[in-house]
Formats: C-alpha cells, sequence, structure tokens
C-alpha cells in the first residue's frame, strides 16, 4: 500500500504536465528570479554558482484561468565548491509569457527523506 501511495505522489505531477500548451512549463523567470532573491538576502553570490548544474523540476502546474497556470518548482543550485542551496518557487505564467506575476520564493534549508533528488 506504501509503494502504491509513492508512486501516485511522484506520477501526479508528471502527469500534469502532458496536457500543457506550448512554451510551458516555463523554468527560467522563476530560476532567474529566485537567483536574484537569494542573492540579495546575502545566500548566494551568483559568481560562485555553477550554472550548469542548476536543476529547475516542475512539482505542479495547475490551470487557474484561460491561458494562465500556477507554477510550483523544486530548485536546486550548485556552488563551484559543492554546496547546494534550494528554494521552491510558485509564480503564474501562460503559454506566451513566463512573467504573469511576480515569483514567491521559499528558501529550503534542509530535506529529509528517502527522496534525496536534486
Amino acid at each position: 500500500m506504501r509503494g502504491l501511495l509513492m508512486l501516485l505522489t511522484f506520477s501526479v505531477p508528471v502527469a500534469c504536465l502532458a496536457g500543457l500548451p506550448k512554451g510551458l512549463p516555463c523554468s527560467s523567470w522563476p530560476t532567474n528570479i529566485a537567483e536574484a532573491k537569494l542573492q540579495d538576502a546575502g545566500i548566494v553570490k551568483m559568481s560562485e554558482l555553477d550554472e550548469a548544474k542548476t536543476k529547475a523540476i516542475p512539482v505542479t502546474i495547475e490551470k487557474i484561468g484561460k491561458d494562465l497556470y500556477k507554477q510550483v518548482y523544486d530548485i536546486t543550485w550548485y556552488s563551484k565548491s559543492g554546496e547546494q542551496f534550494r528554494a521552491i518557487t510558485v509564480n503564474d505564467a501562460s503559454s506566451e509569457e513566463c512573467s504573469m506575476s511576480g515569483v514567491a520564493v521559499y528558501v529550503v534549508s534542509r530535506k529529509i527523506g528517502a527522496d534525496e533528488r536534486p
């Protein structure tokens, strides 16, 4: 039973992404804004990040209006020294525009559990 629950938990967000219009998901806007907010907060220095290792994983993208979607991302950045920085972002996007709203950034100081994916 527990295995079925885990399967459903991780397959539902992926299944929700299948019917999205062209242009979605749009991870660049929330990733760039979150980087700037983390730097402004003194958490990271952009010059010390290894941009090639940055991962933005869509948690969910939900239709909230005509061509308007609420996006939630789990984003991980790595410094050149190997340190990890994580955040969850929430913003609105459309098929034509990633920046339909501002980006809320929630810093994740620690993730606990078997699913330690970046």
